[in-house]
C-alpha cells in the first residue's frame, strides 16, 4: 500500500512538475522607460492560446519551447518572441510614429478579425446573473480584458484610416518626419473622429497647423525611444 501511494504521489509530482514546465511568464515595459504595460495582447502563433498581463504588466501563457509568441498594444510595434526555453521573459514594445503605423495598416494584419478569429474571447466575456464565474472567473475576467483590448486596436485603426499622412499631407506643407511628428503630436480622439465629419476635421488640422507653427523647434518633435 506504501509503495502505491508513492507510485500515485510520483506520478502526480511529475504531472505538476511538466503542467509548469509548459507556462512562460514574463512582464512586458513600454521600451525606454520602466512603465509596465498591462493592455497588451499575447497569443502563441502556434496554438493560438491568448493572454494578456496583469495590470503589473505581468502574464503567464501556456506554450512550449520552438513556438513563436506574438505581443501586440495598440499605439505599439508588435514584437515577436522565439522560444529556445522558458525562463521568464522581459518584453519592451515600441511606440509607434504615424508611418510605422500606416506600414501596419498596408500590411496583412488588416486582415485581423477577432469575432471570427477568436469567437471563445466574446463567449467567454458574457455575463450571467446566476453564474458567479461569469462574473468573477479568471477565464471570464480576461475575455472581457481581450474584448476590450480588441475594440480599443479597432478605433485605433479607424483613426489610421481617416487621419493618414494622405490626407493631412494635402491640407499641410509638411512632409517626412515633420509630418510623421505633427501627426503624433495632434493626433485626435476616436470620439472626435467619429463625431465629426470632414470639413470639421479639416478645419482642426488647419487649427493644429497653426499651434505646430507657434512652437519653439524643440516642442515639435516627438522622443525616439529606438
Amino acid at each position: 500500500m506504501k509503495v502505491n501511494f508513492t507510485f500515485v504521489f510520483l506520478l502526480t509530482f511529475l504531472a505538476v512538475s511538466a503542467n509548469a514546465q509548459t507556462v512562460l511568464k514574463g512582464t512586458v515595459y513600454e521600451d525606454g522607460s520602466t512603465n509596465r504595460m498591462s493592455n497588451v495582447f499575447i497569443r502563441d502563433n502556434n496554438t493560438r492560446q491568448l493572454t494578456i498581463p496583469d495590470k503589473s504588466g505581468n502574464f503567464a501563457i501556456k506554450t512550449e519551447s520552438g513556438h513563436l509568441l506574438i505581443f501586440e498594444a495598440p499605439g505599439f510595434i508588435p514584437d515577436t518572441l522565439y522560444l529556445t526555453d522558458l525562463a521568464p521573459k522581459k518584453i519592451y514594445l515600441v511606440a509607434k510614429t504615424i508611418a510605422l503605423r500606416q506600414v501596419e495598416i498596408s500590411s496583412t494584419r488588416t486582415t485581423f478579425d477577432p469575432h471570427k478569429e477568436y469567437p471563445e474571447v466574446y463567449t467567454k466575456s458574457k455575463v450571467y446573473p446566476l453564474s458567479p464565474s461569469s462574473w468573477f472567473g479568471k477565464e471570464a475576467v480576461d475575455a472581457r480584458r481581450l474584448k476590450n483590448y480588441f475594440k480599443m486596436e479597432a478605433q485605433e485603426r479607424h483613426i489610421d484610416a481617416v487621419f493618414n499622412p494622405v490626407y493631412v499631407g494635402s491640407l499641410v506643407p509638411l512632409k517626412d518626419k515633420e509630418l510623421e511628428n505633427f501627426m503624433s503630436i495632434y493626433r485626435p480622439s476616436y470620439a472626435f473622429i467619429t463625431d465629426n465629419n470632414g470639413a470639421t476635421l479639416a478645419a482642426y488640422i488647419n487649427d493644429c497647423y497653426k499651434k505646430y507653427q507657434a512652437l519653439p523647434p524643440e516642442k515639435r518633435t516627438v522622443p525616439n525611444f529606438h
